[in-house]
């Protein structure tokens, strides 16, 4: 099958989850025999034209000029794209940007959208910003062809709101085997010395949160917050804890041997994240063995159920700072890695992905023989 994939800055992943899993997914299709396509910011770090088997289409992306309105004109040019080169499937992952547009897809293809997770509740959006999500929301709910849910909240959410079925398929990790003990000093700390939250510096991720449960728990561990923090909140949140030296934002870390060796061999590892499915960064903490403490959502504990400790306050953050040893822990922590294993590995995902476009095609086809 012919399969194009928009609605990221593109592969290899130099940004977040739904990069990393248009990596995996695509490279699994092509390796598979598939022809696959997946849509590429122009200046995206990689300017190759083909990746581990896959297309790489470069479109034209303002946004580093004129801010998040570029995003609807890359989306819009992928789009343009799309309506030229006959794909069998279109899977676009999440809505904010491109579902305006859906009125220029291709007819003759099928359109499979990742619903994302609830984009209208996050707090960094103004209100009118957040209406016109919803707005998105509904329009690529209503609009596409079939809907994958990444997590069961978000499935009864768009059952309940828009009357729509949807395919579960959480996002995947990869069992992380090979500890380097070598990593933490390239970080300047010692191995099972230090904490770390790795999130995108936005407010309802609750870096903020956690930071202040350090200070106010007179927490001297050091602890590490990765993400790229060149950003208005980043810049607040260094602000507000320059006077605190264990606080040490050390930016984006893409290489994933660093990242999950540093989660291997942290004490705890805080997961902020209170808006969306399943989390990309949570599921890699699993299958890293970190004790992980999360924010208290339905969102987290429908992944870690019991094996993880909440926090809702910084008063929370700073007595599970004072208590928590890895450990007297060990059997959450082992609980997480068999669940990564058994149902949030990426091959499983992977294979449930393209068990969908097989039974969206075979449906087509029947509908519509030779």
């Amino acid at each position: 099958m012919k399969v194009a994939i928009l609605g990221t800055r593109g592969i290899p992943n130099h940004y977040g989850g739904f990069e990393q899993f248009a990596e995996y997914f695509s490279v699994y299709l092509a390796e598979r025999g598939h022809e696959v396509y997946v849509y590429n910011s122009h200046n995206h770090p990689y300017q190759e034209k083909m990746f581990h088997g896959v297309h790489i289409l470069h479109q034209y992306d303002p946004e580093y000029k004129v801010g998040t309105f570029g995003q609807f004109i890359y989306d819009l040019n992928c789009i343009r794209d799309i309506r030229k080169r006959n794909f069998d499937i279109i899977l676009q992952l999440g809505y904010t940007s491109s579902s305006i547009w859906h009125f220029l897809l291709p007819k003759s293809a099928i359109v499979i959208t990742n619903m994302d997770g609830l984009e209208w509740k996050r707090s960094k959006y103004s209100a009118p910003v957040r209406k016109f999500l919803k707005y998105a929301e509904k329009l690529a709910a209503n609009h596409s062809d079939y809907l994958v849910a990444d997590s069961l909240g978000i499935q009864s959410f768009l059952k309940e709101e828009y009357k729509k079925d949807s395919a579960y398929i959480a996002y995947g990790a990869h069992p992380f085997y090979s500890p380097d003990e070598s990593i933490p000093d390239l970080y300047n700390v010692q191995k099972g010395n230090f904490n770390m939250i790795m999130a995108r510096f936005e407010p309802e991720n609750n870096l903020d949160m956690v930071l202040s449960g350090v200070v106010l728990g007179n927490d001297t561990t050091p602890i590490l917050v990765v993400g790229k923090h060149e950003t208005k909140y980043g810049a607040y949140l260094k602000e507000k804890f320059k006077n605190y030296p264990n606080i040490r934002f050390t930016g984006g870390i893409y290489n994933i041997q660093h990242l999950d060796s540093l989660r291997y061999y942290s004490k705890i590892y805080f997961h902020g994240h209170s808006v969306g499915g399943t989390n990309p960064s949570l599921l890699e903490a699993m299958a890293s063995h970190a004790l992980i403490a999360a924010h208290n959502n339905n969102f987290n504990k429908g992944v870690l159920q019991d094996n993880a400790y909440y926090f809702a306050n910084p008063q929370e953050v700073a007595a599970l700072l004072a208590t928590l040893s890895k450990s007297s822990n060990l059997q959450k922590i082992e609980n997480n890695f068999k669940a990564i294993e058994k149902d949030f590995n990426w091959e499983k995902i992977n294979g449930e992905y393209l068990q969908l476009f097989e039974r969206c095609l075979a449906k087509k086809n029947r509908a519509f023989p030779g």
